[in-house]
C-alpha cells in the first residue's frame, strides 16, 4: 500500500485512476445514495486495490436532472453526499494513505437551478444576466436553428418572454455563453477555488463543445472550435502556479486524432481519455489499430496516453465483451441483445492486463475491478436518465452501469449502505451480486477483484510499465497482440479461436486465466519477465 506521496517526479503520466461515481459507491448515512462518509472509509480499500488517485463524478449541488452533471453550484457539496468541510477532509485523508484526488467540473453547462441562470429568466433580453448564457430570438415561430440535444430532442428550450435558450444535453442544462469574458474568469475562479482546497486534478466534462458558431448548421458548429483552446491555456496557467503537478484531463470524443492532440499540446491539458480504445472491438487487428493511432497521436505533442474500458456513460465491457457485436456506440441498440457473460468476464480478464500493460495512464471505473456486468434489467419506473426520458425509451441510458456497487453480504444491499439502514438503493441492484461482492472475491483466490490487485500492484512494482515505449511482436499467430516493454517484459493477448504457445521467457508473472501447460488459451493474456 502507498502511503507516502512523491512530488519530485510528475505522478500522472503512469498513473492508475479509480473513477468513483458518488452516487453508487458506498452509503455512509443509510439513505440509500453514495456519499462523502461512504468514500472516506472505503479509502483503505482503494489504497489496498493499489491505484494512485481517486477521480469522484460532480458532487456539488444539482437537482440530479443528469446524475450531477447539472450543477448549481459550484463551490459546494450536495447535502445528500456531505459538506465543504466533509470534502476537504476526503482530501486530507487521501494524501496521508498515499492517494491523489481529482474532482469532475463541467463548464458547458450548468443547472437550470443555478442562481445565474435564474437571474437570466427574470431579466429581459438583452441583459448582462442573459449573456451569461445562449439565449436567441426565434426563426419563423420556431427555435434560432435546428439542433438537435446530445441526449435527444430539440436543443433549445423557449421561456416566458418568446426568446429561446440552448441546452446541448437536458433542458435543465443550460449552456454558457463562453465568448462571455464573464464566465471565463467565473470559472478560472472556480479552478482556483478547488485547487485551493488540495485537490490534485480536475477532470473536465465535455471538453471540446464550449464555443458556437451559429453562422453554420450543424454539429460542428459547436464542437471543436478553434478559439477553444485558448480557454484551456488560461486554465493551464493557473493549474501551474499550485505545486505538485496539479492535472487538467479531457473528456475529448473526437475521430480526428490530429485535433484531438491538439488539446494536449504542452500548455493546454495534461491528459485526456481515449474513447476510441473503449469502443473498439474485442478483435486482435482493431485493437493494435487503436494503439498504433493512439500513440500517434499523442507523439507529436509529448503527450501521455491513457487506456479505459468503461466509465458512468458506457455500457460496462463485462456484459458488452459478451455480445456478437463488441464495440461500443451510444444510441442503445445493443441494449438487450444476447450476451454470453461468462465470455465477456474472461475477454474483460484478459483486457485488463492489455490495458494495464500499455503505456500511459489507466482508468478503472468503479465495479470493473468486481467483474460488475451492465443491469439491463432496469424496471422503467427506476430509471433516471434523461437520455432514456428524451428518447422515449429508444436509448436505455446509462443507469445500467451505475448501479450501487456490492461490498458484502448475500442480499441487497451487500453492504452498500450500513447494515441498519432502511432505505433501499437508489438504483435496485441485481439479486445475483451476493458472488461478486468485495468481501466475496477477497476470499476467491483467482477472482476478478484478485487479479485486480496483482495486475496493479505488479504495475506499480515492475520498471517497463507506465510511460514509456513498446514494440509489437511479429512472431506470433495472426489473432494475437504481443508486445515487448523494457526492461524484459512481454504481454501476449490470444484474441484468435486456438490456444497458442508461449513466447520464449523466463517467468509467467500472471496470466488471465489458468494457462495449459505452456500454452495461452483463447481470449486470454499473460504478463510475461523475458528470457
Amino acid at each position: 500500500m502507498r502511503t507516502v506521496i512523491n512530488t519530485e517526479q510528475p505522478w500522472w503520466p503512469g498513473a492508475a485512476i479509480y473513477q468513483v461515481y458518488i452516487r453508487s459507491f458506498a452509503d455512509g448515512n443509510g439513505d440509500g445514495v453514495g456519499d462523502l462518509a461512504g468514500l472516506r472509509a472505503r479509502l483503505p480499500y482503494l489504497a489496498g486495490l493499489g491505484v494512485d488517485a481517486v477521480w469522484v463524478t460532480p458532487w456539488f449541488p444539482s437537482p440530479m436532472a443528469d446524475g450531477g452533471y447539472d450543477v448549481a453550484d459550484y463551490r459546494a457539496i450536495d447535502p445528500a453526499f456531505g459538506t465543504l468541510a466533509e470534502a476537504e477532509k476526503l482530501v486530507e485523508e487521501a494524501h496521508s494513505v498515499g492517494l491523489r484526488m481529482i474532482i469532475d467540473l463541467v463548464p458547458n453547462h450548468c443547472s437550470s437551478e443555478h442562481a445565474w441562470f435564474r437571474a437570466a429568466l427574470a431579466a429581459p433580453p438583452g441583459s448582462a444576466e442573459r449573456e451569461r448564457f445562449v439565449f436567441r430570438d426565434g426563426v419563423d415561430g420556431g427555435p434560432p436553428n435546428g439542433w438537435e440535444s446530445i441526449f435527444g430532442g430539440p436543443a433549445w428550450t423557449q421561456v416566458h418572454d418568446g426568446q429561446w435558450y440552448l441546452h446541448l444535453f437536458d433542458t435543465a442544462q443550460p449552456d454558457f455563453n463562453w465568448h462571455n469574458p464573464e464566465v471565463r474568469a467565473e470559472f478560472l475562479d472556480i479552478v482556483r477555488f478547488w485547487l485551493d482546497r488540495g485537490v490534485d486534478g480536475i477532470r473536465i466534462d465535455s471538453v471540446a463543445v464550449l464555443l458556437k458558431d451559429f453562422a453554420l448548421g450543424h454539429p460542428e458548429s459547436y464542437t471543436d472550435r478553434d478559439g477553444i483552446h485558448d480557454i484551456y491555456r488560461e486554465w493551464r496557467r493557473v493549474a501551474d502556479t499550485y505545486p505538485g503537478d496539479r492535472l487538467l484531463i479531457g473528456e475529448i470524443w473526437l475521430p480526428d486524432h490530429e485535433r484531438f492532440s491538439a488539446y494536449l499540446r504542452p500548455d493546454e491539458l495534461h491528459t485526456a481519455f481515449n474513447f476510441e480504445f473503449l469502443c473498439s472491438a474485442w478483435e486482435a487487428s482493431s485493437l493494435r489499430k487503436v494503439v498504433d493511432a493512439t500513440l500517434a497521436a499523442h507523439a507529436p505533442v509529448a503527450a501521455h496516453p491513457t487506456w479505459v474500458l468503461s466509465n458512468h456513460d458506457t455500457t460496462r465491457h463485462v456484459t458488452r465483451y459478451g455480445r456478437a457485436d463488441t464495440t461500443f456506440a451510444f444510441g442503445g441498440a445493443l441494449h438487450r441483445s444476447p450476451t454470453d457473460a461468462a465470455l465477456g468476464t474472461r475477454r474483460a480478464r484478459a483486457a485488463a492486463l492489455l490495458s494495464m500493460a500499455l503505456p500511459g495512464g489507466v482508468y478503472v471505473y468503479q465495479g470493473e475491478e468486481l467483474g460488475l456486468p451492465e443491469v439491463e434489467d432496469l424496471p422503467d419506473s427506476a430509471r433516471q436518465d434523461p437520455m432514456f426520458h428524451r428518447t422515449n425509451g429508444v436509448d436505455a441510458g446509462r443507469d445500467g452501469c451505475r448501479v450501487p456497487i456490492p461490498w458484502s453480504g448475500t442480499v441487497a444491499p451487500y453492504g452498500f449502505s450500513p447494515a441498519d439502514a432502511h432505505a433501499q438503493p437508489w438504483l435496485p441492484q441485481p439479486s445475483d451480486w451476493a458472488g461478486l461482492s468485495v468481501a466475496a472475491q477477497s476470499r476467491q483466490e483467482g477472482s476478478m477483484l484478485n487479479l485486480y490487485r496483482t495486475a496493479l500492484s505488479l504495475r506499480c512494482d515492475l520498471e517497463a510499465l507506465g510511460a514509456g515505449a513498446i514494440a509489437w511482436r511479429e512472431d506470433l499467430p495472426e489473432g494475437v497482440v504481443a508486445f515487448d516493454r523494457d526492461p524484459g517484459f512481454t504481454c501476449v493477448v490470444n484474441l484468435s479461436p486456438a490456444p497458442i504457445d508461449l513466447p520464449a521467457h523466463s517467468e509467467v508473472l500472471l496470466a488471465s486465466t489458468p494457462l495449459d501447460g505452456d500454452r495461452l488459451p483463447t481470449d486470454a493474456a499473460v504478463w510475461l519477465r523475458r528470457a
